[in-house]
């Protein structure tokens, strides 16, 4: 990547060691900081990033401007070359805290002093999810189903580690010494460790195979995108410029998945229909093909909505109510809400367990934020379960892929520990045992997945459980070169 330079609107400039768009070459101060902090981020990317492709030529996006219009540049790179940068989206200096009891306040250019550990506790936690799904993701690689699908991985992958870098400069920045620590701290955290977990739950599980990737790029990194979108509000301006642009590169984390889990469910379909196997539920025929059964994308589907609601908190949360009080974190699309984005006498209705039984129940709606927030969310995973749901109809196949009920399999809020069915129904401990593999993935799933996941590196070819792309990236074909392996 060659310097660029700042003087037209938006772009990055790539002359000092950390690429940016905000002068940090003027801050010598944050910038000393991040430089120093840089060698223990490589020596992070180098032991959990991508395993064994680190010699490799990757066909990747790095961003140039922040204008929507032209912000990416594609071009071969080596993962631990690339550059990552601090980037902002422009900054509006009329902007206004927009919600809680700050409202029609100038946005803050510095921390508040009262909301400091609170700014600090939400920049730590978005921060820690970055690294932590490449960890989860660092042996798919060898596994690869094609060259097109191992570059998005490794996109995906470069980004989050952006992503990491865009939190660590907000603390090294804002929040002095504790900010610091707390950076050096998302460094030392690994997914899953016993000793040193990941800060949320979700991202201490394991990435076995290549359809919960997949899934994980659609409903995890889709909670990723509420999120943001929600600190995107904050009235702590530099939060939200860092997260408004944030959400331009999270757009193609969610099209890996949705079109990843797409063409798995084209290619079973296209199987089934050249076998003349028209029972989806008959899984040995169908497998025996070579492809994932519909029943079984669904129970992966199952596991990951529930896992990623879990992310969205309790449904009632003190907490929530403080930050939106506040004036740090709004709810999705805040301004374009018609309310008094103050919320004291509002209600919002919120799924209970009351008395052993399922219940609706109206909360007071600054306590109920996660659960609105939350509400958003599905309604924008019902639109994609929807989408694959049109391959399956064109198909003619016989089948509907759903999302199971909030209260299914959730170790969080409400629900942690109520035995529910997909349909919402409740269970007792008995219930819930013999029918679970009949829900959420078996081991004797996971190990068909497995025995699937054969890489296909060969230019333009496709693993046999997996269809080709309809476009490429960057408006290459599907047999583009995305990869340069350097086999030793």
């Amino acid at each position: 990547m060659t310097a660029t330079s700042t003087t037209s609107a938006g772009a990055v400039d790539y002359s000092t060691k950390i690429p940016n768009n905000i002068n940090l070459a003027d801050d010598s101060r944050v910038l000393k900081a991040l430089e120093q902090w840089h060698p223990g981020y490589i020596d992070w990317w180098m032991t959990m990033g991508p395993e064994g492709f680190q010699t490799s030529d990757v066909y990747l996006r790095t961003a140039i401007s922040i204008d929507p219009k032209g912000w990416a540049k594609f071009d071969y790179v080596k993962m631990p070359e690339y550059r990552w940068g601090i980037l902002l989206a422009p900054q509006d200096e009329n902007r206004l805290v927009n919600f809680g009891a700050s409202r029609g306040e100038k946005a803050w250019q510095e921390v508040p002093g009262e909301h400091r550990a609170s700014l600090r506790r939400l920049v730590v936690v978005q921060g820690d999810t970055e690294p932590a799904s490449v960890e989860q993701q660092r042996h798919l690689g060898t596994t690869a189903p094609s060259l097109y699908d191992m570059r998005n991985l490794f996109q995906v992958n470069v980004e989050e580690g952006r992503h990491l870098w865009a939190m660590v400069y907000l603390l090294h920045k804002y929040f002095g010494k504790d900010g610091r620590e707390e950076a050096d701290g998302l460094l030392q955290r690994r997914s899953g460790d016993a000793d040193k977990p990941r800060m949320l739950g979700a991202f201490n599980e394991t990435t076995p195979d290549w359809l919960s990737f997949f899934m994980f790029t659609f409903f995890t990194d889709r909670d990723g995108k509420m999120q943001l979108e929600s600190l995107a509000q904050s009235g702590f301006d530099p939060m939200s410029r860092t997260c408004r642009f944030m959400l331009t590169e999270e757009a193609h984390h969610m099209f890996v998945g949705e079109t990843g889990v797409s063409r798995a469910i084209e290619r079973t379909c296209e199987a089934m229909k050249a076998a003349g196997i028209e029972d989806p539920y008959d899984i040995a025929k169908v497998r025996a093909l070579g492809v994932i059964d519909l029943p079984t994308i669904q129970k992966k589907a199952n596991l990951h909505f529930s896992l990623s609601l879990d992310l969205f908190g309790s449904e009632i949360s003190t907490n929530a109510a403080n930050f939106y009080n506040g004036g740090l974190k709004g709810r999705y699309m805040e301004t374009k809400i018609e309310d008094d984005h103050a919320l004291t006498t509002a209600k919002y209705p919120v799924l209970k367990f009351v008395d052993g039984q399922i219940r609706m129940v109206e909360e007071p709606a600054l306590t109920a934020l996660n659960m609105r927030l939350r509400d958003d969310y599905v309604k924008d995973c019902q639109g994609g379960v929807n989408r694959w749901n049109k391959v399956i109809e064109k198909a003619g196949i016989k089948f509907a892929l759903t999302l199971p009920s909030v209260a299914f399999h959730r170790h969080i809020g409400e629900f942690k520990g109520v035995k529910v069915s997909p349909d919402g129904k409740l269970l007792n401990e008995t219930e819930w045992a013999k029918m679970r593999d009949q829900w959420i993935p078996s081991s004797d799933d996971g190990a068909f997945i497995e025995s699937l996941m054969q890489p296909c590196w060969e230019r333009g070819k496709y693993a046999g459980w997996i269809s080709a792309p309809k476009v490429g990236i960057d408006n290459k074909g599907g047999d583009f070169e995305y990869v340069k392996i350097h086999r030793a």
